[in-house]
């Protein structure tokens, strides 16, 4: 039953959206297609209004990049720096605990031998 009021709902809308799209054909024949990108010219007029403040004329991109790699290059290196720490002294603490198990393992054997 619902499947049968939901096939008739879409075929009427279809219809519907046909019989707009014919009535309206003519006037979409007669609408011209913008000659050329709005968002190229848009983007063209803002660096000219961007290039007219003073300021900004001489503003090199080249060393605004420049300058954000370093600092990238920087906050690389001193993570890397910080994760070399901390993976030193995971391994420091791993070497204390494998050496105090052997200790404790011979000292074990010691008290066993001087015990019998």
């Amino acid at each position: 039953m619902f499947e049968i009021i939901f096939i008739f709902t879409l075929i009427a809308s279809l219809a519907g959206m046909a019989v707009i799209l014919y009535r309206r054909m003519p006037d979409l024949i007669k609408v011209k297609e913008p000659s050329g990108d709005l968002r190229v010219a848009a983007v063209l007029r803002i660096k000219e209004a961007v290039r007219r403040i003073p300021m900004v004329s001489d503003f090199s991109y080249e060393l605004y990049l420049q300058k954000i790699l370093s600092r990238i290059r920087i906050l690389t290196l001193k993570t890397d720096s910080k994760t070399s720490g901390w993976l030193e002294r995971l391994r420091q603490k791993q070497s204390q605990e494998n050496g105090n198990g052997n200790d404790k393992y011979w000292e074990e054997l010691k008290k066993a031998k001087d015990g019998k």
